[in-house]
């Protein structure tokens, strides 16, 4: 099954999957943002980050394989008045030919042998001390039934960031959160935030 026809299966629900609040570690890292920054929403589904940041002042696009989930943000965007580029594409075929001042993520489901060029991309397409600021599930996720991958594979540790994004200053934690984010996460989870800074 291709990443398209799995996540357009999620968000083929009238209901948000992820409901429309902002993932909560994305949205409290606004303050280290400049205000019109050009910002990428990476694998962003039915848009809730995209339409808190858009809504904030920033010029923002999201990319997401689902085409079902973006028609969402879409409808969504036009009904805040709201102005959101969206790409239907498989972040495998990302080009990475455009500059960002923020790039932010969450719950970006990437098998472990494509996340290398995946980096490679994010970090070519910050300016210079531009932010990538995302959340994803650990390893530890497997332990709990809040949501997420149950491949392993899929599923990610601190050293995935630190040994990658070597011309950059990061912070990367492993850490155990709640999540309230419409019937798709619920409840006790085990992450990972990076706030990850291009020099």
């Amino acid at each position: 099954m291709s990443q398209k026809e799995f996540w357009n299966s999620k968000f083929s629900q009238e209901e948000f999957l992820y409901g429309k609040k902002p993932n909560t570690f994305l949205a409290s890292k606004i303050k280290l943002l400049k205000k019109e920054s050009e910002l990428l929403c990476l694998g962003e589904g039915e848009g809730r980050n995209a339409i808190f940041f858009a809504k904030r002042g920033f010029k923002v696009s999201a990319f997401d394989a689902s085409d079902i989930g973006l028609a969402k943000l879409d409808k969504k965007a036009q009904e805040e008045k709201l102005d959101i580029k969206t790409v239907c594409l498989d972040l495998n075929e990302w080009k990475s030919d455009k500059k960002y001042d923020v790039i932010v993520a969450s719950y970006l489901h990437m098998y472990k042998d494509e996340r290398i060029k995946l980096f490679e991309k994010i970090e070519d397409s910050l300016n210079p001390n531009a932010y990538f600021i995302g959340e994803f599930f650990s390893k530890k996720q497997l332990n709990f039934k809040s949501g997420g991958p149950k491949d392993e594979d899929l599923l990610y540790n601190v050293d995935d960031f630190n040994k990658n994004f070597l011309y950059c200053d990061k912070e990367v934690s492993e850490q155990e959160v709640i999540l309230d984010e419409g019937k798709g996460h619920q409840g006790d989870a085990s992450v990972i935030r990076v706030i990850i800074q291009k020099l």
